[in-house]
């Protein structure tokens, strides 16, 4: 009797009828986020999208953005919940790309694991594909790869790649940016996806573990440490108005944004003001959210020493003339997110000490914290 075939793949710890299933399992997610111009499906060679819509703008600039969700994922490998994760890589991917006023079209996710477990990567897609959904991009597609030897069974990371439009006469930027513009803060949910290597050194140097009850949150540490990114990408969107058609530029107000993620408030925000600016950000208008005061004193460090590596209770900033920061305001706040003036921006000789100026290779304006953090919530 001849002996049964073997497959050398699955013998170097490849597992391609896995991979079959979790495709199977998020399909349905997947094709969730399809209008009209996705073709093709899921499982090509490549997403389709139909991009004759463009043809109704006057001068389309295309707008890309890639990102990943960084060490975050190992407090979802730790306590085995993965149905979060691919809210925050939308979340620091698509947001990215609203910075510009530009609207998402498309988004693709790449996916390497040591071990394909299908319910797994179905759970991690379909995050993704919710919070595509949420923010109008359609997931055209995505690559899931089995790395045996290079990764754990239990190890993987996920990144992101997106791509939006925006009218030339509309990009937002640092050049639109007047004297006197407020500087409004639109409240974050938690960490979001940033500062958790410091994070997980202050929970493992205080002998925590992820599955243990944090009385603070009434949750377990895993939990609250994944909480997932805020989406701001169709409340913002909102407020800009129609991405083409009229030829007239709806006076919104919102000259400049900054999402707020590594690097911290001063350092993002510096990047969408223009050289010669400078804007001090008032701490007293919020107080920060309870998981950075309590990760902060397990830490025996004051908040003001994490400024460059959390967000500390800011999601994303928008700078917007004076005149319309009321309406601004009221209307972020309608979506559900709090939202407050913390600056104003000023062009004229700046007070001594000193200041952030600009990052990420961005020769911006300058910023810096002032006061003390209000101890109420806000």
């Amino acid at each position: 009797m001849a002996d049964t075939p073997t497959n050398p793949y699955a013998a170097a710890g490849v597992d391609t009828a896995a991979g079959d299933l979790a495709v199977e399992l998020m399909k349905s997610s997947v094709r969730a986020t399809h209008g009209p111009e996705v073709l093709g499906g899921v499982g090509g060679f490549a997403g389709l999208f139909d991009a004759s819509a463009l043809l109704g703008y006057r001068r389309p600039l295309l707008a890309s953005s890639t990102d990943g969700v960084g060490t975050k994922v190992a407090i979802a490998q730790a306590i085995d919940k993965h149905d979060t994760i691919g809210q925050d890589l939308v979340g620091m991917v698509v947001d990215d790309i609203v910075v510009v006023g530009a609207k998402p079209l498309f988004m693709t996710d790449y996916i390497a694991c040591g071990k394909v477990v299908p319910e797994r990567i179905a759970d991690i897609v379909r995050g993704i594909a919710e919070a595509c959904a949420a923010t109008g991009t359609a997931l055209v597609g995505g690559e899931t790869a089995e790395h045996p030897g290079l990764l754990g069974p239990r190890d993987y990371d996920v990144a992101g790649a997106a791509t939006g439009v925006v009218e030339a006469d509309a990009v937002l930027g640092a050049d639109r940016v007047q004297d006197g513009d407020a500087v409004i803060a639109l409240a974050s949910s938690g960490l979001h996806s940033n500062g958790y290597s410091l994070v997980r050194h202050i929970v493992t140097g205080a002998g925590i573990a992820y599955a243990d009850q944090a009385a603070d949150f009434g949750t377990t540490w895993g939990e609250a440490l994944l909480e997932p990114t805020r989406l701001y990408t169709k409340p913002l969107l909102e407020l800009l108005g129609p991405a083409t058609g009229s030829g007239t530029q709806i006076d919104h107000g919102i000259h400049s944004l900054s999402h707020v993620t590594g690097g911290g408030i001063a350092a993002n925000l510096a990047r969408v003001l223009p050289q010669g600016s400078w804007a001090e950000v008032d701490r007293s208008t919020w107080s920060p959210s309870p998981v950075f005061r309590v990760l902060a004193d397990i830490a025996g460090t004051p908040l003001t020493d994490t400024e460059g590596t959390w967000n500390l209770g800011i999601g994303f900033l928008a700078v917007v003339a004076e005149q319309t920061k009321d309406a601004v305001i009221a209307a972020i706040r309608t979506q559900g997110i709090p939202a407050w003036q913390v600056a104003t921006v000023r062009t004229g000789a700046r007070p001594a000490g000193e200041f952030e100026e600009g990052a990420k290779g961005v020769d911006g304006g300058a910023v810096r914290l002032v006061g003390a953090y209000a101890d109420g919530a806000k």
